[in-house]
């Protein structure tokens, strides 16, 4: 993080980032469904080119004043290693808030109704350990990554998430807080909702845990 970004500006930064996140990841699914004549393949590919793309500028931007996590499986999870000594609580409202006003932006933009809940019902099995197994590929990469290369392994693992899993790899409950509140291709039924944010959080809770595990048997070797 940038040397001398003060608490506000970490948290403003979470939550334009986050704002801007959810309006590329919804505001490319409204246009690619509109323009891609009802093929979902094609919809789902110019959706995942811009995320890609998005997710990338994005933490490049933004990675230097807050660490660019727009994501709270993210920040509980740095915070539960200790590497990240912030206001988790302020991230991760900041981040809710922000997916919030990104989806609302887009229904502006594109002259959709401003408040709706979206009606795609994705819950399931193979939802459920897909979201588990996605923000478990998410957290690796954000913890393993070489320094410099976070913004491009990041981009590229959602990218590749959008099609290796059957949940299409939302791997952050903020993500799915915003994306319930559209009824559009990104969208998500309410009821589908808890159980993306349960895999998800069960996912950060194991990573600390084998993490942790991991440090105590390295100091015993």
């Amino acid at each position: 993080m940038k040397a001398g970004a003060s608490v506000r500006q970490r948290v403003l930064a979470e939550g334009l980032g986050t704002a801007a996140l959810l309006a590329v990841v919804v505001g490319s699914g409204v246009m690619a469904e509109r323009l891609a004549g009802g093929h979902v393949a094609v919809a789902l590919l110019a959706n995942t080119g811009a995320t890609v793309l998005g997710l990338w500028v994005l933490i490049e931007l933004l990675g230097p004043i807050s660490g660019a996590h727009f994501n709270p499986a993210v920040t509980l999870t740095l915070a539960g290693l200790r590497r990240f000594e912030g206001p988790v609580a302020g991230y991760v409202l900041a981040q809710l808030i922000g997916a919030a006003l990104g989806v609302v932006l887009v229904h502006a933009m594109f002259e959709l109704p401003l408040a709706q809940l979206g009606s795609k019902a994705r819950w399931g099995v193979g939802a459920g350990i897909s979201e588990c197994i996605a923000t478990l590929c998410l957290l690796a990469v954000v913890l393993r990554a070489p320094a410099g290369k976070a913004p491009a392994l990041v981009a590229a693992t959602v990218g590749a998430g959008y099609w290796f899993t059957a949940s299409t790899f939302f791997a952050n409950p903020a993500a799915v807080f915003g994306r319930m509140l559209s009824d559009s291709f990104a969208g998500i039924a309410p009821a589908s909702a808890p159980g993306f944010v349960l895999a998800q959080l069960a996912a950060a809770g194991l990573t600390v845990g084998v993490v942790r595990l991991a440090g105590r048997a390295a100091g015993r070797a």
